[in-house]
Formats: structure tokens, C-alpha cells, sequence
């Protein structure tokens, strides 16, 4: 899995070819069958990986962040795209294959990752911080702008040292935005 991910990371998944992951991690060419019936099977490991990882550093931010929901948010907000930079590859490959047909593990795993957000979502609806009403339909706009924030810093259009001020700026601008009567 890990030469999975490096190589995932350096030359993108269509390099990813099991017979050549097995050569560099030093076993015979079938071997990596024993866990992996097929290349596809490898890239939903790969996924459900990178959600867990995506869950846990979401989670991680949250536990850290105290009660201030406003701080609680800007910590989710980090940490998402401190992961959507620092795992570009994965991240793409993690989005594309909970869209694939029969991938229902992946899926059952990145809906426990975006969860998170939507719990937030209540939470500030309950303290009378966030406007009543769909708590996917004001999630949907925070994750807009944080995933659009990252695909502009992982396309090189912004740089990676402006990630914390978009953060804030991003959670100041939502906050504004999403208040009740805002």
C-alpha cells in the first residue's frame, strides 16, 4: 500500500501497475494478487485508505479545537486542506472512486468522512449560529469553497504559504454568510 501511494503520488495512477509495485517492493509478481485480485481492487484499497486517513485528520482537528464553533470550523477547514495539499493524488483518486459503480465500501467510507462536516453544520445550527434548514445544502457551500481552495493551491494558481489566511478568510466569509437572518 505504501509503494501504492508513492507511486500514486509520483507518477499518478495510471502508472499504478501491480507487477511493477510488486518488483519494487522486492516479491514475486504475484503476490500482490494475494491481496489485490486486480488493479482496481488496489485503487479502492487505496481510497478507503485515504478517506480513513481524511476522516481521522478531520476528526483530529475537531477534537483539538475546543468549543468556540467558530474555531471548531476553521480547524475542520485546516485540516482539509492541509490533506487535499499534501495528498493531491490521493485525494483525486479518492473522489473519482467513490463514483464508480459497485464501490460501495468507498463510499460507506467517505460518507464517514463527510459526516463530520455535516455534524458541524448542525452544531452551529443548534447554537443559533448557522441558519436553519438543510444541513447538506450550507455544507455543500463550505465544501465547495475549501475543496475549490484546494484544487486552485494543487493546480499551482495559489500558493501553498497563503493555505492558513484562505482558511481564515474562508471560515470568516462563510460565518458571515451562513448566520441566521446573514
Amino acid at each position: 500500500m505504501e509503494a501504492a501511494e508513492r507511486g500514486l503520488r509520483e507518477r499518478g495512477v495510471e502508472a499504478l501497475v501491480l507487477r511493477d509495485l510488486a518488483r519494487e517492493v522486492g516479491v514475486s509478481h504475484a503476490a500482490p494478487r494475494r491481496h489485490f485480485p486486480d488493479r482496481q481492487a488496489l485503487l479502492d484499497a487505496l481510497a478507503e485508505a485515504g478517506f480513513a486517513r481524511f476522516d481521522g485528520a478531520l476528526r483530529g482537528a475537531l477534537d483539538g479545537a475546543g468549543e468556540d464553533f467558530p474555531a471548531r470550523i476553521r480547524a475542520v477547514v485546516t485540516a482539509y486542506l492541509r490533506f487535499a495539499t499534501e495528498n493531491a493524488a490521493l485525494l483525486e483518486l479518492m473522489y473519482t472512486s467513490k463514483h464508480r459503480p459497485g464501490a460501495t465500501r468507498v463510499v460507506e467510507v467517505a460518507e464517514a468522512a463527510f459526516r463530520v462536516l455535516w455534524e458541524l453544520i448542525v452544531e452551529g445550527q443548534e447554537q443559533g449560529l448557522l441558519q436553519c434548514g438543510s444541513p447538506e445544502g450550507i455544507g455543500i457551500v463550505l465544501f465547495a469553497t475549501v475543496h475549490g481552495m484546494a484544487s486552485l493551491i494543487n493546480g499551482k494558481f495559489v500558493g501553498v504559504e497563503l493555505l492558513d489566511g484562505l482558511a481564515e478568510t474562508a471560515v470568516e466569509q462563510f460565518l458571515r454568510g451562513a448566520r441566521p437572518g446573514g
